[in-house]
């Protein structure tokens, strides 16, 4: 009976080892890219001045990152983004934070491998963390530690001159839990603030002399993802100036990830209807085209300033017709289609053609399916000469669009002014921010919340028809709203 317990007792101890080295298998953690999504930074600092305290810092930037379409150069597995990041609220003074209402947003783009490293292409100052998390490259269980690169941008005195500082960050591998519904790693994260040692950044503020301090943080890591569901980290940091002054910061700074709601096409659809935008056809097309898979077809048949509907991908689509003479952009392994003999256009099939561009040219507004969601596009808008502000024949435009934003009431917009290209670049993109501002105070005043709108400003960097004649030019004077989703 002895020998039956001692038997029992070592086949649960054997169990219990075997559950044990179950649980703690190796991981391969990688970043797999995801849909678009909100990024969200939020600082809750003390500031201290020359050693004394002079308040609470409390400042909030958001973001809406859309994924791209990566150029066909990029390397398997890279994630493309555009960002648009605008400042929530500004540092409280006197219990009194600045109030939100039309958000004017700074571009940004970059991409990020499968092990988190993240590259800029287009910087702004933000995202203010990059390449954090970034992940190691052989497989890992619970308690491994691993060392890893990254940067922070910051700017402490909010001067507009944003300063690279590198970081050097010690990872461990903690846990597994389950975070709001979704299977997360739990990692922690610590490194020491060091500028003005051995790196300077002279693209950056050049009366910052050093820095130090340091940080401790706990992140959430998406199992399906790798994306930072949330990180909260844990700061105590000086940073010095060339006149002797410094300033402290103590308190915590949180990283979260969201995703914008799903646009109910059920109510968008028949208000684009009703505002006689699209026809029949397009509707079905738009209800039935898919949401964030790196193609964006053209809905409204317009010719995007060539002579066929471009997807971003650089495939072309054409809402309405049969697989037979669609074509497939062949790169790598992609299928290629067989080619297709041309026919030579009939001259009534002419006829027809320029009078579907003639039409298309014509509408008020076009409606486009795009990676960040339904975008309407405004064309040859007429503003006062060299001016934002819009004549009064543009009312009814307004009116069309301010009735069918009204059916996504959860939804933010963005609001994307373009000029026509003329060679004074400056002078275009802060016309086009102008633009693209009074559209959405507009808007506003037709009952749409203010904080709905992020604005946004590409100048005649992004035409859509040669500007070397007038018409092509008025083509370019656009601008363009997404309901983000």
């Amino acid at each position: 009976m002895d020998g039956m317990k001692q038997l029992s007792f070592v086949f649960l101890l054997f169990f219990a080892a075997a559950l044990l080295c179950a649980q703690d298998t190796d991981v391969q953690f990688s970043y797999n890219g995801s849909g678009n999504y909100y990024l969200v930074e939020r600082t809750d600092l003390r500031r201290y001045d020359n050693g004394k305290y002079t308040g609470l810092v409390s400042r909030e930037v958001r973001s809406f990152i859309a994924r791209t379409v990566p150029p066909k150069s990029s390397a398997p597995g890279d994630a493309y983004y555009d960002g648009s990041f605008f400042v929530q609220e500004g540092t409280i003074r006197d219990s009194r934070g600045i109030g939100s209402g039309i958000h004017t947003s700074i571009p940004s783009s970059f991409r990020i491998t499968r092990s988190g490293q993240l590259f800029m292409l287009e910087d702004n100052g933000y995202p203010s963390f990059r390449s954090f998390p970034s992940f190691p490259a052989d497989a890992i269980k619970k308690g491994d530690k691993w060392v890893s690169k990254a940067e922070r941008a910051v700017d402490p005195l909010y001067k507009g001159k944003i300063t690279k500082i590198p970081m050097t960050v010690e990872y461990t591998y903690l846990r597994d839990e389950m975070f709001h519904g979704e299977d997360v790693y739990v990692l922690s994260a610590q490194w020491a603030t060091r500028y003005g040692i051995s790196y300077w950044d002279f693209g950056g503020d050049l009366e910052l002399k050093s820095a130090n301090g340091k940080h401790s943080a706990t992140m959430y890591i998406s199992k399906n993802t790798g994306n930072a569901v949330v990180v909260r980290d844990s700061v105590d940091e000086t940073f010095i100036y060339a006149d002797g002054s410094n300033v402290s910061f103590k308190g915590t700074i949180s990283l979260f990830t969201e995703y914008p709601p799903a646009v109910d096409r059920s109510r968008i659809i028949p208000a684009l209807q009703r505002a006689s935008l699209i026809t029949k056809d397009e509707a079905n097309a738009l209800a039935a085209a898919p949401k964030n898979t790196g193609t964006r077809t053209n809905v409204s048949g317009g010719l995007n300033g060539s002579a066929e509907p471009k997807t971003s991908g650089g495939t072309k689509n054409t809402v309405g017709t049969s697989g037979a003479g669609t074509q497939k952009a062949a790169s790598g392994n992609a299928e290629q289609t067989k080619p297709v003999q041309k026919q030579l256009p009939s001259k009534a099939d002419t006829q027809q053609k320029i009078k579907q561009t003639a039409a298309q040219a014509e509408k008020p507004i076009t409606v486009e399916n795009t990676e960040a969601g339904i975008r309407l596009t405004m064309q040859n808008l007429r503003f006062k000469a060299d001016s934002a502000e819009l004549l009064p024949e543009e009312a009814k435009r307004l009116d069309q669009i301010a009735a069918v934003l009204k059916e996504a009431p959860q939804s933010q917009f963005l609001v994307e002014g373009h000029t026509a290209s003329t060679g004074n670049e400056k002078g275009e993109q802060r016309l086009s921010e102008e633009r693209a501002r009074n559209i959405a105070l507009e808007l506003s005043k037709r009952g749409i919340a203010e904080d709905k709108f992020i604005c946004k400003g590409s100048g005649g960097r992004k035409p859509v028809a040669s500007n070397a004649t007038p018409e092509g030019k008025a083509r370019n004077r656009r601008v363009e709203i997404t309901i983000l989703e």
